[in-house]
């Protein structure tokens, strides 16, 4: 199996196309034709299911699509390292990372690298713990940022400068909105909405322990949607704060718990990762913050 083919098959995917497919990546349309025939016969499954107009992907072609991606995204990576051994005058660093204010510090780590070395690029991956994890074992990100507490024996860690803060997301005009406070007793008498991967990643032990007794009428995988339903009335999201607007002017406030629950943030990496020319100028940078 050769990269090259991998290639054809993700561009040809991406196009539903053999036409338009063979066009990008400048190679005739029967070359391309036997290349993903060989392919299919290779692995001894059919990958894509063609038609007069159109040519999609069989259940067998979407899991080799997406071992695909990413083998093909490490190459990319791998490239554009060894590109930067010699003569370093930028690289590539990828982060992946879930939602919180925190992430200003990493943006304000970028600003003051980018500055000293203008072609350093980056690329932010979203996603919960688990996902992001997942990405940083395979080799498809350099770091991750987290709340969670992480395996020493796998991960190298740093505490970064910033603590997320627990609260409820709610419409100024709630019944709560008068209270400087929650307290966590509260919770069970109220609709909440909760992050999606919920009692699993992020959520806090107190929180979790309190499982049974509460009312979660819905989920969400981004605060800024779940914002849109808390808008309506439906419930009280349990969130970050600072992730979306609650100035005097928006119709949403923040109400912290109380006492307080608090989560520090991460930069985690693998034990036996060996960082890039970028990754290592980029976390010099990150520990004098």
């Amino acid at each position: 199996m050769e990269i090259r083919v991998l290639n054809y098959f993700v561009e040809t995917a991406n196009h539903k196309s053999m036409t338009k497919a063979a066009k990008k990546l400048h190679v005739t349309q029967p070359t391309l034709s036997k290349q993903l025939k060989d392919l299919e016969e290779e692995l001894g499954r059919k990958l894509f299911n063609r038609s007069k107009y159109s040519i999609n992907l069989t259940p067998e072609g979407e899991i080799l699509y997406k071992r695909a991606v990413d083998i093909l995204s490490i190459v990319d990576k791998t490239e554009a390292e060894f590109k930067s051994m010699n003569d370093f005058n930028g690289g590539d660093i990828h982060i992946g990372c879930a939602e919180s204010y925190g992430i200003t510090v990493i943006a304000e780590t970028i600003k003051a690298l980018t500055k000293k070395y203008p072609n350093v690029r980056f690329h932010l991956y979203s996603g919960n713990f688990q996902t992001v994890t997942e990405q940083l074992n395979n080799g498809l990100l350099d770091f991750a940022i987290t709340v969670q507490d992480v395996n020493t024996s796998l991960y190298n860690s740093l505490t970064l400068p910033y603590t997320d803060k627990w609260g409820l997301l709610m419409r100024r005009d709630s019944s709560l909105a008068a209270n400087t406070s929650i307290q966590l007793g509260e919770l069970a008498n109220i609709p909440l909405i909760i992050s999606r991967q919920g009692f699993s990643d992020e959520m806090p032990n107190e929180l979790k322990n309190m499982q049974a007794n509460l009312n979660i009428i819905g989920t969400y995988d981004l605060l800024y949607n779940a914002s849109l339903f808390v808008k309506q009335g439906l419930g009280y999201a349990f969130c970050f704060d600072k992730l979306v607007d609650t100035s005097l002017e928006s119709e949403l406030l923040f109400v912290p718990i109380e006492p307080v629950i608090s989560s520090p943030m991460r930069i985690i990496w693998p034990i036996n990762q060996t960082l890039s020319k970028s990754t290592t100028l980029f976390f010099e940078e990150l520990k004098n913050k």
